[in-house]
């Protein structure tokens, strides 16, 4: 993780991680974390940005909570306006869906998962980039050094989300969860993790036909065997933002005919 990379307005990334350490029934992993988006005004209350990412989220998977308070300890010059909270859909959306459509229909609450993320810090994706661009970058120049303003330094969600050293970092993580399953959340995890162990390099990959989604297979990780459940993203899942709508149904099936089978043979007692 860059050590100095900063928010618009001048909030540190900070990485993002499991605060507790201690044995799970689930192992989690997901792809990067995520942001507090803030809405920006300017002076006269229009909206400049309607979803700008001004801080790192305050826990892996944040369901956004307390997204006002967040946003109210960021110092903003008023001549460049006001920053309010951004919609529902901006402030932990794969939080909640991974809780409601993940956790509850296995029988399993936070308590009983260690989530990992890939990237453990937030990443700019292509729309982020575009409006610090356009609207941030440039009152940020050094003609305006008097806002006391920071370039925003937050790295693009990289084209590799894990080499050798990551992997070494997650499969501790894993030894020191000792997890009775684990799960990947969409492609990349499967790609950039489970593809070193196993042949499959995305969810299509483990059945074309929707009777193949959510099976529980068997995986020798550094040589220790571990039950793998590879399952879409919470944005496919929820149908946040772009998802596709047969993903979202393979998903849907699987809470309907299949989670509780797994929550009994697996994660029960």
């Amino acid at each position: 993780m860059p050590d100095d990379a900063v928010f618009p307005f001048g909030q540190k990334m900070q990485q993002v991680v499991q605060v507790d350490r201690t044995p799970k029934k689930v192992f989690i992993l997901g792809v990067y974390g995520s942001a507090v988006h803030a809405r920006w005004l300017d002076a006269q209350g229009q909206t400049r940005v309607h979803a700008l990412a001004v801080a790192s989220e305050p826990e892996i998977f944040w369901r956004g909570e307390n997204a006002a308070e967040i946003i109210a300890r960021i110092h903003i010059p008023p001549k460049l306006g006001t920053l309010i909270p951004a919609g529902q859909s901006s402030n932990g959306p794969s939080g909640r869906a991974l809780d409601s459509l993940f956790l509850e229909p296995l029988g399993c609450s936070r308590g009983d998962v260690w989530l990992c993320d890939m990237v453990p810090h937030a990443c700019l994706n292509p729309r982020q980039q575009q409006a610090i661009a356009e609207h941030y970058q440039p009152v940020a120049q050094p003609v305006t050094a008097g806002h006391g303003l920071p370039q925003a330094t937050i790295p693009p969600v990289p084209h590799s989300f894990a080499d050798d050293a990551r992997r070494q970092e997650i499969f501790r993580e894993i030894e020191a969860a000792q997890p009775r399953l684990i799960i990947l959340l969409g492609d990349q995890p499967i790609r950039w993790f489970l593809s070193f162990y196993r042949e499959e390099r995305r969810l299509a990959d483990f059945g074309q036909c929707p009777a193949d989604y959510g099976r529980v297979h068997e995986c020798r990780i550094q040589g220790q065997l571990h039950r793998v459940l590879p399952l879409v993203h919470p944005r496919q899942a929820g149908g946040l933002s772009s998802h596709s709508t047969t993903w979202k149904t393979r998903h849907s099936l699987w809470i309907a005919q299949r989670a509780q089978e797994i929550r009994r043979e697996y994660l029960a007692g």
